[in-house]
This record gives C-alpha cells, structure tokens and sequence, in this order.
C-alpha cells in the first residue's frame, strides 16, 4: 500500500491479534486470544477476517528445512533490475521453478532478493540462468545457513496500548 488513504487504524485487539499470529499461527485460536483479550471468540475470528479482507494480514507461511527434504542449496541470490522494471521482474522471478520468495529492495543496485531452493549446483546455475532471461542481473549468491523470524514489538501486547 503506497497511497496514505489505504492505512489501515489499528486498536488494541488488531495488534493482539497480530501479534499472536505472527508468534505462532499455527497454535494460536481464536479463543485463546478472545480469553486473553477478553472478548468473545467469534469477535476475534471477525476480526482475522477483516484484517485479512483489508489485506493487512496477507497470508500465512510455513517455515520449512528444505535440507531435511533433500534440498541442501537454500541460497539468497543478489540481482539487480532497472527501478522501472523491479516490480514486474520481481514478480516473474516468482514463477521460475525453485524460487520460493521474491523481496524488492529500495536501493539503486542489489535491489532484487531472490530466495531459491535446490538440490544440487545444476538447479542453482539454471535458476541464475532463468532470472538473466528476465533481465535481472545477477550479483552475488549466499548459501542461507539457518533464517530466525520474530514478531513484530510493535503489536506486543506490552507495549502499553489500552483495549
């Protein structure tokens, strides 16, 4: 969302609800957060709804070891994209076999992140040769070695904000 017209005001509950999901969605109910909150459960259900209706919540992902699934070459691969065309190679770049996550970067180089997954250097080298297709110039490539996620503090229910 560019446009300052699309923010979204957010109450106490909201950024509960965030919070908790961003935690732990998988074992986080709507009636813990209710209990927690101290609200009905269906309150907090239509409240998900919305906060995914108003595209605040865009979707929920699931963290997995690609190594123990025999995809040893999780790799961060750098690029670079002319600022006209970042946002539509970035999107194309989603539907190359092997990428799983796509981050545009506000920065004048480097500014397209790649994250791809592989079973061996052959997958690596065709998915680099897919993204050049594109038109995205490959810069640099890492090896992830493990990828931590926390929670945005912002949303935590400590902060002092009132029901």
């Amino acid at each position: 969302m560019s446009d300052r017209d699309d923010i979204v005001e957010l109450d106490a509950l909201d950024r509960h609800i965030i919070y908790r999901l961003q935690h732990d969605a998988r074992n986080t109910s709507a009636s813990t957060i209710a209990e927690e909150m101290e609200v009905a459960a269906s309150t907090v259900r239509n409240r998900i709804n919305r906060l995914e209706d108003r595209g605040v919540i865009k979707g929920y992902y699931l963290d997995v070891d690609y190594e123990r699934t025999g995809f040893q070459l999780h790799t961060l691969i750098i690029c670079n994209a002319d600022i006209p065309e970042r946002e539509e190679l970035a999107s194309q770049a989603l539907e190359i076999e092997g990428v799983v996550a796509v981050q545009e970067v506000m920065t004048g180089n480097e500014n397209v992140h790649v994250e791809v997954v592989g079973s061996d250097g052959d997958d690596l080298s065709r998915i680099g040769r897919e993204l050049d297709a594109l038109g995205l110039e490959v810069l640099d490539e890492d090896l992830i070695r493990n990828e931590y996620v926390h929670p945005y503090e912002g949303f935590a229910p400590d902060r002092g904000l009132s029901k």
